[in-house]
């Protein structure tokens, strides 16, 4: 589905709360068919951002247009253009799995929509529970209804809020082999996940918030491409090594650009009578990247207030 305009823009947007601002200034743009990232630790600011895209909230200041539609002044149309599954279970106990999905289709406007719902079933591993009771499911089983909710109007966007939190392994699997197809489609996902191996394997680009800001986004190889390319961890009691850093349970972290460095490092450590006890070697993933990332934002934000104190004193 091709567009000259971004599938979601968010344009200089604060929102305030008494006491915390949990955006601060934020501004991205996501793709007609983007597979973007949305990470950060608890707390960053995500799912306040996803609420104003989905019309929950309202932004103290700045835009949002899902699509090319305000998400203020074209509600209807940014509604009907984005599909979310939010990371709460939330369900209505008095229907059938069918019957939910036909009340959201009602919701939306669309009709004749069962040929879509029973894809959306099979899809989902739903069909034997399609005439269930939503209070007959368990937690997986009410997850993938959500999902299914989110997909029954055919949205062009869709939103998944750590979709996966919780859930069983045959679930991942199931859900994003069915939203790889979507996205494969022309689709545009937009996640935020606590499993940074899932990002790190379907996002294309990433935005890391930290604080209501956004501290990081750019396409996912860049990012990976900010640490060494190869870790060598080890242990070595008693060991100075002046290039290993030091890591919990007494082991060490040497960053290597790349694993043809592995061999002269080892020889090197052995020509010095440096005994290793265990070793483990691995290229850098993005749970690195985002632990630096972090521990970087941390660390300037910490010497800013610092200095905004001491300025405050003098």
């Amino acid at each position: 589905m091709p567009s000259s305009l971004p599938a979601i823009a968010v344009r200089d947007v604060i929102k305030s709360y008494p006491h915390v601002r949990a955006l601060d200034r934020v501004s991205l743009d996501v793709q007609p068919g983007e597979f973007f990232g949305l990470l950060g630790p608890n707390g960053a600011g995500k799912t306040t951002l996803i609420s104003i895209l989905a019309g929950l909230a309202r932004a103290t200041s700045g835009s949002v247009q899902v699509m090319g539609h305000d998400v203020v002044k074209d509600y209807k149309a940014a509604r009907r253009s984005l599909g979310v599954v939010p990371q709460e279970l939330v369900f209505d106990p008095f229907f059938t799995v069918r019957e939910c999905l036909r009340i959201t289709s009602g919701y939306y406007g669309v009709k004749n929509n069962e040929a879509w719902i029973d894809e959306i079933l099979d899809n989902l591993d739903l069909s034997a529970k399609a005439n269930a009771n939503m209070r007959q499911l368990s937690g997986g089983m009410k997850r993938r209804v959500l999902v299914a909710q989110a997909l029954v109007h055919r949205p062009p966007v869709i939103i998944l809020d750590e979709p996966t939190a919780g859930v069983d392994v045959e679930l991942r699997q199931t859900l994003w082999k069915f939203v790889s197809r979507l996205n494969r489609e022309g689709h545009t996902i937009v996640l935020t996940t606590h499993y940074l191996e899932e990002a790190e394997e379907l996002c294309g680009r990433i935005a890391m918030l930290k604080g209501g800001r956004i501290v990081a986004m750019e396409p996912t190889h860049q990012l990976l491409n900010r640490i060494a390319g190869v870790q060598l961890i080890l242990r070595a009691p008693g060991a100075e090594i002046a290039r290993a850093q030091t890591l919990p349970e007494g082991r060490l972290l040497i960053k290597l650009p790349g694993y043809d460095e592995v061999e002269p490092v080892l020889a090197d450590l052995r020509a010095r009578g440096i005994k290793i006890e265990e070793l483990e070697v691995r290229r850098a993933d993005l749970e690195d990247v985002f632990m630096k990332i972090m521990t970087e934002t941390q660390r300037i934000s910490s010497l800013a207030d610092a200095a905004r104190l001491s300025g405050v004193a003098s």
